[in-house]
């Protein structure tokens, strides 16, 4: 008897049931706002930095950092929030990160210094990266069978909705609210959130127990390790890359606590992440695709808005009718998408080859522009993206949780978070890299080509009216080398998608949608 009450006074308390209907509909709900309001505020951030800098009177390198601590803490909460939202519940664990959220919100405006603001930043970053890993697990755990690629569907609205909704947004606030709105825009956001979480999401047990096997030297290892090369990636091409110490130390550092950090994952008996989930094929190749397309995606909005701002002057609230255009008609095309994998006789890798090939044709259409393109040029490019980004993502998610048991999700779900925020972080240091590389290989080109023909450069000089405009010509050839770069970045993009169709036929196996266990007598 003894004995008896032994093993159950160890036994781990069992996650709580909860059937499912509205309340569960209603939570899901809330983990999507504040899902999407952390990323609304890292790309409202970046596209609105001009403003914040010129309110707080800090420089353009002091921005920088800004943005890459918070991309940085980000990526590092995303791996290890599954492990603690497991331990401490998903409830407590994802109200918790919603109201930290929030609270550093609301102080960035006041802080008092740079230096301040660098660890709100910082904190608000570790907060906002809790909570996407959360709405995977919530789809994962509680939506029937039936209806989990709807569920999932809703979580690529945080890869595909987001991002374009960042630039009408960092418009509104700068040009007709207030800057402070920049960071307080999450704030009715995360109160909703926090009701509907709070209503909707069952109540686990703690268990505390899985701290006695907790995996100190894979959190020691692991946080500096995404932090160093996050920060390395983001601040490189600024400080030129390995011409910099600090660049060198953080890439090469942050690379070698990394690989320390997974040999520990290994061979620890609970990790943080479970590596032996890469030798299933689809849950690799959806890892790979997703960085792939993540990148493409970035690309194809990032590139025409940079050009924009560069060549013509265009503000935000220029460029917000484009992002407009594939944001808004997302809370349709997801759905569709999602219904469409549903269906048991269509296989979701020709959906996905469909979708990679409408962004790539998007990226290889954009990379024929010319110093006289406008916004108007890019509107049916950027609409082939209205389809292909969900026909893109939707397939992934459900190829990859295919092979995941539920008892696997919270692992599936690091993975995942993990390379989709380190994806974004690679793809914007990769495009920083091609644009400055192409801009300076175009411009010497230029430049060789002028001094070849020294009657064309005095004709072109009269046209301008005057030797003394020879400002203005070296003004001319930088526009053109940007043009030029954009293009060759854009094409790159194209041969991406490309090659990421070449993988379809080679790693994915054909998986159908989940349906419910019939059982059998």
């Amino acid at each position: 008897m003894t004995a008896l009450v032994q093993v159950s006074a160890s036994a781990p308390a069992k996650p709580a049931v909860q059937p499912f209907g509205l309340r569960i509909v209603v939570g899901m709900l809330g983990v999507l706002i504040a899902s999407i309001s952390a990323g609304l505020n890292e790309k409202v951030t970046d596209l609105a930095m001009t403003d914040v800098r010129g309110a707080l009177s800090i420089g353009h390198d002091e921005g920088t950092w800004l943005l890459a601590l918070y991309s940085a803490a980000q990526v590092a909460a995303m791996a290890f929030a599954p492990w603690f939202s497991v331990t401490v519940s998903l409830r407590r664990f994802t109200l918790g990160a919603i109201a930290c959220f929030a609270l550093l919100a609301l102080l960035c405006p006041f802080a008092p210094n740079v230096e301040t603001l660098y660890l709100l930043r910082l904190l608000q970053g570790f907060a906002g990266g809790c909570m996407p890993p959360m709405l995977m697990t919530v789809a994962l755990r509680f939506l029937p069978p039936g209806i989990k690629l709807y569920g999932l569907g809703a979580y690529a609205l945080t890869a595909t909705f987001a991002p374009n909704l960042g630039m009408p947004l960092a418009a509104l606030w700068t040009e007709f609210v207030g800057w402070q709105w920049v960071f307080w825009q999450v704030i009715p956001l995360c109160a909703a959130a926090l009701a509907a979480v709070a209503w909707g999401i069952p109540q686990d047990p703690l268990r505390l127990d899985r701290f006695g096997q907790f995996d100190y030297l894979g959190l020691i290892l692991g946080v500096p390790g995404f932090l160093m090369l996050v920060v390395g990636l983001l601040q490189g091409e600024r400080l030129d890359w390995f011409e910099s110490d600090l660049v060198t130390l953080l890439v090469i550092g942050g690379g070698g606590l990394l690989a320390a950090f997974f040999i520990n994952e290994w061979t620890h008996p609970l990790p943080f992440f479970r590596l032996d989930i890469l030798k299933r094929r689809n849950f690799t190749h959806s890892l790979v695709t997703l960085a792939g397309v993540l990148v493409v995606l970035g690309a194809c909005a990032g590139v025409p808005a940079s050009y924009l701002a560069s060549a013509h002057g265009y503000r935000p609230l220029q460029s917000a009718p484009m992002a407009l255009l594939v944001a808004l008609p997302q809370l349709i095309s997801l759905p569709l998408v999602a219904a469409l994998c549903n269906i048991p006789r269509v296989d979701c890798r020709w959906v996905l080859a469909i979708g990679i090939s409408l962004c790539g044709l998007s990226a290889f259409g954009m990379s024929q522009l010319t110093s006289e393109w406008t916004r108007e040029n890019f509107y049916t490019l950027l609409a082939l993206q209205i389809i292909g980004q969900p026909m893109a993502v939707v397939p992934l998610l459900m190829s990859a949780t295919s092979v995941v048991a539920p008892v696997e999700g919270p692992f599936a779900s690091a993975w995942f978070n993990s390379v989709r925020a380190f994806s974004a972080v690679l793809g914007s240091a990769v495009l920083s890299f091609l644009m400055t590389w192409r801009e300076h290989h175009h411009s010497n080109r230029l430049v060789d080509h002028l001094g070849h023909v020294p009657q064309a450069v005095g004709l072109r000089l009269e046209q301008l009216g005057g030797a003394e405009n020879v400002g203005q010509l070296a003004a001319q050839v930088r526009g053109q080398a940007s043009v030029l770069a954009a293009s060759d970045t854009l094409l790159a993009m194209s041969w991406l998608a490309a090659a990421l169709l070449i993988l379809i036929p080679l790693m994915p196996l054909r998986v159908y949608p989940p349906r419910p266990v019939i059982p059998t007598h």
